[in-house]
Formats: C-alpha cells, structure tokens, sequence
C-alpha cells in the first residue's frame, strides 16, 4: 500500500513571539486547553493514516521533546534551525523513509489541523497520478499543511533560509497540484504572537 509520511516542523526560534513579550524559549510548548501547542500538531498527524510522522527538533530542543513525551513520532534535530525553515524542511526530508510517495509538511504552530484533513489531503493526492503536490485552501487562500511528493523532493532540499514550499507550489500547474477544500480556517490559522495565543485562547474555533 502506498503511503505517505509527515514531516511537524518544530525547530524555529519562535523570535517574534518572544520579541512581543511571549513566555518560555518556544511558543511551541505553550498551552492551548491542557495541550502544548506543538502536542496538538503531531497529534493530528498521528491521528492521519501519515506513516511515520517525525517532528524536526531545534530551538529549545529538550522542551519540545518534553511536549511531545509518550508520542509515537521519530524526531530529527537540524543544528542549523538558526538558519530559518529550509535546513528543517531538508533534515525532515531526509529522514522520510524511501519508500514514502510523498511527505505532508506540518507547521509546529498550527494547532487546529485535523486528522481527517490530512487524509483528505493523502486521498486526493494519491488519486491523482499527475499530482506532484497538494494543499488545502480555505476561501480562496492556500493554507497548510501542504503534501510535496517525492518528485519535488529534489527541489526542496535545495530550498534557502526562511522559504517553505510555497513557490515550489505556486509554480505548480492545475494537473500537478492537488486542492482539497478545508471545511475551516484552521489551515490559515497560526500562533506567531502572543496576541495570537491569546485569541485562540479566547476563541477556539477553527473558524475565526
């Protein structure tokens, strides 16, 4: 059966969460209910039917793993988290086994993402034998997690600093990438401020 892996990026500094006054190393470990927002990620994915799910480790390293206590996930430390997203997208890449079809991309930091999502992002993917990529989208606007197969996993790797997927998929055509509609706002929905961690708090809807 083929089967796709999940990659929880959970490396960054967590710099502008902490430059607006934020608590802690990391906003990862912060809580959303009982749950650190980190534990919330992976959940999801261990919740999918992504095989295996591996959580890319950097800044405040010990305490995400702490977060992360009795999980079945596989972690990746990149030593050069510093030098922004890319290194942690190539060390999780690297860690995906060979026979993986393609690897959804997780941010840390997205705490409403839901299993069925991401199967419905899995589906839809491996439906289209054309696809090079999926994502969902959320009103129009693309959102994560985002799924690269392995035939973007070249292109990936070669990737620099601070920059993700998103112009890998932006110059994707129709019949290679993949959009599966969200059925909420969580895949555009991220804690970068403490002004965001107090909202979610707040409101934990998907839908704001």
């Amino acid at each position: 059966m083929t089967r796709v892996g999940a990659v929880v990026l959970a490396a960054g500094r967590s710099a502008r969460f902490r430059a607006a006054g934020g608590p802690g190393a990391t906003k990862l470990v912060a809580k959303l209910g009982d749950k650190p927002i980190v534990r919330m990620a992976a959940e999801a994915a261990l919740a999918s039917r992504a095989r295996p799910v591996i959580v890319v480790t950097g800044h405040a390293r010990s305490s995400v793993e702490a977060a992360l206590a009795g999980f079945d996930v596989e972690t990746a430390y990149n030593p050069r988290f510093s030098s922004g997203l890319a290194s942690s997208l190539r060390v999780g890449l690297s860690a995906m086994p060979a026979d993986v079809a393609g690897a959804l991309v997780l941010l840390g930091d997205m705490p409403w993402i839901e299993a069925r999502l991401i199967d419905a992002i899995i589906d839809g993917f491996l439906a289209n034998e054309h696809a090079l990529a999926a994502a969902p989208t959320r009103g129009g606007r693309r959102g994560n997690p985002v799924l690269l197969g392995r035939g973007l996993f070249d292109a990936a790797m070669r990737l620099e600093g601070d920059e993700g997927a998103r112009r890998l998929i932006g110059s994707l055509s129709a019949a290679e990438l993949v959009e599966v509609e969200a059925p909420d706002a969580g895949v555009i929905v991220d804690i970068d401020t403490p002004g965001d961690l107090a909202a979610a708090r707040r409101s934990p809807s998907r839908d704001s």
